[in-house]
């Protein structure tokens, strides 16, 4: 990696934990994304992963005391199942299949009945969460609009829901290094000075998003983390479709 790609990567993560630290969200998806175009899939997912673990571990430390802990420990139960089953194949997707499914994740789950999604969000619900968001995050990279949805559902508020997902994601995406930085053949790795900016830039994106979560309500929260994550998903279906037609 250059130094130039470096520090480009370097401005865009501080922007995406910017985002997280506003939404709890989209930021991972921007940032995996641009990580897959510039990267072989190993290697992005541990950049990501790294990243994403630096950006929910000091946003998780600076909303602490809104953590709602019992949920958290079902959900990390469930993401260690996950990487216990999948660990079964080492299976690692190709970047298209990887960036089709997340652009259509949010689209599938808003086709599926309510009845069928579960109402609020407890124990039960967070160890299943748990399951099916780590094997979207071995699958693409980010649990996206899954756990969104999780979290979104629950009557906790905005405070609470950033602060909770952040915690359960700090293990999610430690879970994604150990898979993808250890276990698969062809392990990805990065230099240790990358790293090293990366953790920085992702601790400074997240406490300058701080500062206008605050300003929010509950309602414009929630109202604006469902369109990021619609526009989201639809530029990812479209920048996968061009991968797999050979476009690009």
């Amino acid at each position: 990696m250059t130094i130039t790609m470096a520090l480009g990567l370097g401005v865009l993560m501080v922007f995406t934990a910017f985002l997280s630290g506003i939404f709890g969200m989209a930021g991972g998806m921007v940032l995996i994304g641009v990580l897959l175009f510039l990267l072989p899939l190993p290697v992005a997912m541990v950049l990501h992963a790294v990243t994403q673990m630096a950006s929910n571990g000091w946003r998780a430390l600076l909303w602490r005391r809104h953590i709602q802990w019992r949920i958290t420990v079902f959900y990390v139960m469930g993401c260690f199942i996950a990487v216990g089953i999948w660990s079964l194949t080492l299976y690692v997707p190709e970047k298209p299949i990887a960036l089709l499914m997340l652009g259509l994740s949010p689209f599938v789950l808003r086709i599926v009945p309510a009845r069928w999604m579960p109402a609020t969000l407890g124990p039960a619900q967070a160890l299943g969460g748990g399951i099916a968001c780590m094997a979207l995050m071995l699958l693409t990279g980010v649990t996206g609009p899954l756990v969104d949805q999780l979290f979104l559902r629950s009557p906790m508020n905005r405070q609470q829901i950033v602060a909770t997902k952040a915690s359960c994601q700090v293990f999610g995406h430690g879970s994604k290094l150990l898979y993808f930085g250890a276990l698969i053949e062809g392990a990805g790795s990065v230099e240790p000075w990358v790293l090293v900016m990366a953790v920085g830039a992702s601790m400074l994106g997240t406490s300058l998003g701080k500062t206008i979560l605050e300003r929010l309500s509950d309602a414009q929260f929630r109202s604006w983390a469902g369109r990021l994550i619609t526009v989201l998903g639809l530029y990812y279906v479209g920048y996968g479709l061009v991968l797999l037609a050979g476009i690009a």
